[in-house]
């Protein structure tokens, strides 16, 4: 129930909305006392009109500070050195103001987006927060700490779905899984609650099979009363 319900929440939902901004002329020193007098982790970096250019965040401002201790490379290394990317390098470690430190790369969904989706991109993308923008304004900021609170939400209650229905829903995910042995495996649904009867290989399809019922819409419990599989059935499986 709770995949059901992550997937039912969007990025609107989700989202933070009262956030700190800052022009990209800010200076690094005043950045890095807004993160630590407002105890947040980044500040989106945002232009005259309101259009999002980037974000500083906590690790841009170690690099920043990192940067100072960078020793200069030898002159053989310089000769197979990237201008481009040694450019960049000092930009970023050097840099006095919010436009030279910034990640301009972001990763950002709009308001329709699924949390399911939002962390989907965290995981991919290894990042720690998501912006919401929306015809390229920014509207939000989804973290990991947000996805982590809709977690905890107490699941929606899906009252009304026939038990024949919850079945189905329960068969249906089984046979989309290779382990779920519906041959040996029964499935019993009454007033919501899931019994599965028969015979189990091992104790891990059980907790599997317990995962996936609780992930059903409309199951209220689930009983496993399978059995171990009897060796006689090993030979013909």
């Amino acid at each position: 129930q709770r995949d059901s319900q992550m997937s039912m929440l969007l990025a609107r939902d989700l989202m933070t909305t009262n956030l700190v901004t800052v022009p990209p002329e800010t200076p690094v020193i005043a950045m890095a006392r807004l993160l630590a007098e407002r105890g947040i982790s980044a500040v989106p970096v945002l232009g005259a009109d309101g259009a999002l250019l980037g974000l500083v965040t906590e690790a841009d401002l170690i690099r920043r500070l990192a940067g100072e201790e960078d020793k200069p490379a030898s002159w053989f290394s310089a000769l197979f050195a990237d201008p481009a990317r040694g450019a960049e390098h000092y930009a970023r470690t050097h840099g006095a103001q919010a436009r030279d430190i910034m990640t301009e790369k972001l990763v950002t969904v709009e308001p329709g987006a699924t949390a399911a989706h939002v962390a989907q991109l965290m995981e991919q993308q290894g990042v720690r927060r998501v912006l919401v923008v929306e015809e390229g304004r920014l509207r939000g900021l989804i973290s990991r700490a947000d996805l982590l609170r809709a977690l905890l939400l107490p699941p929606e209650k899906a009252e009304g779905i026939p038990d024949e229905r919850i079945r189905a829903a329960v068969l249906a995910a089984m046979r989309k899984e290779p382990w779920a042995d519906t041959y040996y495996i029964m499935v019993d649904v009454k007033d919501g609650a899931v019994t599965f009867h028969g015979f189990a290989r091992i104790d891990a399809i059980k907790r599997g099979l317990r995962v996936l019922a609780e992930n059903v819409p409309g199951v209220t419990s689930v009983s496993d009363e399978t059995q171990p599989l009897p060796m006689y059935l090993y030979a013909a499986a």
